[in-house]
């Protein structure tokens, strides 16, 4: 069978080195070089494997600024067919919420798709609610952690995913919708012909305008989460050098680190 994928994907800034809005609680994205978000790799490769072996299209959205086109043109000369960027000055400073519903709303604008693959979390957030979010929003089965993807016919499609205890193995209805973890693929890298195709690929834009939203639930207002205090811890290292010198020495030096641990509780 063709299998038409979506893949949600996100720009984040390439370094560490970020800077946060102390009134706004989000990040300051300007000036720093941003990468398609590590993890969203794996879902791209086996988006890919999956459409190299069932046929059908795979299409990356991604919520963001203008130049979030970057990240979508990237993923095309990997291997994907097309992308839609979704991108309004009402959607900033989304949490989660507001994000997954954004999301969730593009993807019934494309209505069209049979899985939505998904990265474990992106690197800028690490919290893993987005893609559950959009599964909930669409009302659609879901599973998380999935390290293999295995038989798909026209109605199902098995998977393995990680667990505690080991793998759980599930059968579950399409659409839904899988975020896969590091073990499900070796992402691929771009091809001369992937690029070229990517340049010539025109991205269409989804907005306020063109979708159907309900305004309360977008960007910084529509976010249940506030961020109300940003501190910057700073990091010491303290400590107390005591040499071990001679025997003497040694003894003193366990001495000193058993009144330590007693001190703190530790023994």
């Amino acid at each position: 069978m063709k299998l038409n994928i979506i893949i949600p994907i996100k720009q984040v800034p390439e370094t560490s080195n970020v800077k946060m809005d102390k009134e706004t609680g989000t990040m300051i994205r300007d000036g720093v070089e941003s990468v398609i978000n590590p993890l969203d790799l794996y879902a791209i490769e086996i988006g890919i494997q999956l459409k190299e072996k069932h046929g059908g299209k795979v299409t990356v959205i991604s919520m963001g600024p203008p130049s979030a086109q970057k990240a979508i043109k990237e993923a095309i000369a990997m291997g994907c067919d097309d992308g839609i960027l979704i991108s309004d000055k009402k959607f900033a400073g989304s949490d989660t919420w507001a994000t997954s519903y954004t999301l969730s709303q593009a993807v019934k604008k494309i209505n069209d798709y049979d899985l939505i693959l998904a990265g474990e979390r992106a690197t800028d957030g690490d919290t893993g609610q987005v893609g559950p979010g959009i599964a909930a929003w669409l009302d659609i089965p879901l599973a998380t952690y999935v390290s293999k993807v295995g038989e798909i016919d026209k109605s199902s499609i098995t998977v393995e995913r990680l667990v505690e205890e080991g793998y759980q193995i599930l059968k579950m209805p399409l659409p839904s919708l899988l975020t896969v973890v590091k073990e499900v693929s070796d992402p691929r890298l771009p091809t001369l012909r992937g690029k070229k195709k990517a340049r010539a690929t025109e991205i269409p834009v989804f907005s306020l305008e063109n979708m159907d939203l309900k305004i309360e639930s977008l960007g910084l207002k529509g976010s249940p989460t506030k961020v109300v205090k940003i501190d910057f811890p700073k990091v010491t290292r303290g400590g107390k050098l005591v040499k071990a010198v001679g025997d003497d020495g040694v003894k003193d030096a366990v001495n000193e680190l058993i009144k330590f641990m007693e001190e703190k509780e530790l023994i």
